[in-house]
C-alpha cells in the first residue's frame, strides 16, 4: 500500500516539475514564466519529498526532508520577487501587461529613474 502512495506522490511531483519546465519554455512573458518556475516547481518538489518520506520513514530522513521543504518554501518567493524586480528595473517587462504599477510610484518617490528613461 505504501508503494502505491509513494509512486503516486513521486509521479505527481515529477509531473508538476515537468510542467514548470514546459512553462519556462512555452509561456510568452516574464511574469507567466516566473509563475510557472516558482509555483509548479515548488509543488513538484514538495510532492516528491512527501513520496520519499513515505518510502523512508526514519527520523533522519524526515528531518532532512522537512528542512529541505522549509528552505524551499522560504526561498522561492524571495527569488521570484528579486527576479521580477531586476527585470522591471532593467526594462525587460512589458508595461502594457501591468494593471497597477506600484513599483514605478515607489521609484519616483525615492528619486530613482523609472525603467526605460535612460
Amino acid at each position: 500500500m505504501t508503494t502505491a502512495f509513494t509512486a503516486a506522490f513521486l509521479l505527481l511531483g515529477a509531473g508538476a516539475s515537468l510542467s514548470a519546465g514546459l512553462g519556462l519554455l512555452r509561456l510568452p512573458d516574464l511574469f507567466t514564466r516566473m509563475h510557472a518556475a516558482t509555483k509548479s516547481q515548488a509543488v513538484g518538489l514538495l510532492l516528491v519529498l512527501v513520496g520519499v518520506g513515505i518510502r523512508f520513514p526514519t527520523i533522519e530522513v524526515l528531518t532532512s526532508l522537512v528542512l529541505v521543504a522549509l528552505l524551499q518554501i522560504m526561498t522561492v518567493p524571495v527569488a521570484a520577487h528579486l527576479v521580477g524586480r531586476a527585470a522591471y528595473r532593467t526594462g525587460r517587462v512589458d508595461r502594457d501587461l501591468l494593471h497597477v504599477d506600484e513599483l514605478e510610484r515607489a521609484l519616483e518617490s525615492s528619486g530613482d529613474d523609472p525603467p526605460g528613461t535612460d
